[in-house]
């Protein structure tokens, strides 16, 4: 870079001024322009630092690396953690920690460069626009690497990263890794039965009557967003993350305050999907929206019907993104049974700075051949979507 910058770590997004962070994350640039990702915001972050479910005691004690010029402004910004273990993260790394451990090491604590709790492709290079991109992306990565070298960690993970950000961390040492997602891509549909029409005659057969049975027991979907989100609307979505949650995780990640939180900060971009039976909501999924893109995030119930959770997941976020003209649905990790509701294999990618030598000939020996078997399965996956074959294209 032409000019002086120093790299610093800030441990609590109190010490980070709001409208300097914002000016990084409100547009996350690609080669084409802006693109608004809400994750990225000093809104999410610090609501997630404040109430508690993203701090020191949880295993997430904040070490973001800012990147500032001699008179101290913010050019440049990695959200970074020092983490205690690997929950949360969705890019697993377990065998990892198990392999060095055996060998007498230590896997932890390590740096996790990413969006707590959110499986979501996002900029984790955030730089000011005024400056060069390949150049502050250069100094940033270089700087992660360096931080994990002070501070003598195992290593350091960047995850859901853009592709266009690969090269930075690849000329930085960093290992690339990639898994698959399922999205739904947007092709100038004008509704969900234009978009159904894109189907093969079994498949949308089968979605048709789905969506019927989903809202059979008297069920009905609203969307609510903005000012619907209100404390009693969060203490009944809380109670369906925790009751769910707490089947399917264990322990929940996320706080009752943290609702409040981000329903007072960025109530506009949110939806929640909620379903209505006799009276009172039985069930709900909470979606963010951004520039282009829908992403959901996680959902909860209280009462069980056969195929509540396809409609109020997948179903109803393809209308939402129809309706408002966006382009993409991110509909989080894993879930091939996404791939028959007209969700595409897509790929992810992560990075990985290894410090301890051995293992990371291992995990690049490693990394080398599941690369393969990633690109094999999207193939397939790609042979095995319900859109008919050879007629899939771009509306105009």
């Amino acid at each position: 870079m032409r000019q002086e910058v120093t790299i610093r770590v800030a441990k609590s997004f109190s010490e980070i001024d709001r409208a300097g962070w914002n000016r990084l994350s409100g547009a996350a640039r690609t080669h084409a322009g802006g693109v608004y990702n809400p994750f990225n915001t000093h809104e999410f972050l610090s609501s997630l630092e404040e109430s508690g479910s993203a701090t020191a005691k949880t295993g997430w004690l904040g070490h973001h690396i800012l990147m500032e010029d001699e008179a101290g402004s913010l050019l440049g910004a990695i959200p970074c953690y020092l983490k205690s273990h690997s929950q949360g993260e969705y890019v697993f790394d377990h065998g990892w920690a198990d392999a060095l451990e055996r060998a007498g090491g230590r896997y932890y604590p390590k740096l996790q460069a990413s969006i707590p709790f959110t499986p979501a492709t996002g900029p984790r290079l955030m730089i000011a626009p005024e400056i060069d991109a390949d150049s502050a992306r250069a100094a940033l990565a270089g700087g992660l690497a360096e931080v994990a070298r002070q501070l003598e960690v195992s290593s350091a993970h960047v995850t859901f990263l853009p592709d266009c950000e690969l090269a930075s961390f690849e000329d930085a040492d960093f290992l690339h890794r990639t898994d698959q997602q399922f999205h739904f891509i947007n092709r100038g549909y004008a509704n969900h039965e234009e978009f159904l029409g894109e189907l093969s005659s079994s498949k949308r057969k089968n979605l048709r009557k789905e969506r019927r049975a989903a809202l059979e027991n008297g069920l009905s979907i609203d969307w609510l967003t903005g000012k619907d989100l209100t404390e009693d609307i969060w203490d009944q979505f809380f109670t369906f993350y925790m009751d769910t949650g707490s089947r399917k995780w264990g322990r929940p990640y996320l706080t009752r305050s943290f609702y409040s939180l981000i329903g007072e900060r960025m109530a506009d971009d949110i939806l929640l999907v909620m379903a209505k039976r006799n009276g009172r909501y039985v069930a709900g999924a909470i979606n963010f929206i951004g520039g282009d893109t829908l992403f959901g995030r996680h959902w909860g119930c209280i009462e069980d019907h056969p195929f509540l959770h396809f409609e109020v997941c997948y179903h109803q976020a393809i209308d939402f993104a129809l309706a408002k003209g966006l382009k993409k649905v991110e509909a989080g990790a894993q879930g091939e049974h996404k791939l028959a509701r007209g969700y595409e294999p897509v790929t992810t990618h992560s990075a990985h700075f290894i410090t301890h030598s051995g293992l990371r000939r291992a995990i690049a020996d490693y990394l080398a051949r599941e690369r393969e078997d990633v690109e094999r399965m999207g193939d397939y996956l790609e042979e095995h979507t319900p859109f008919r074959k050879g007629e899939l294209q771009v509306k105009e």
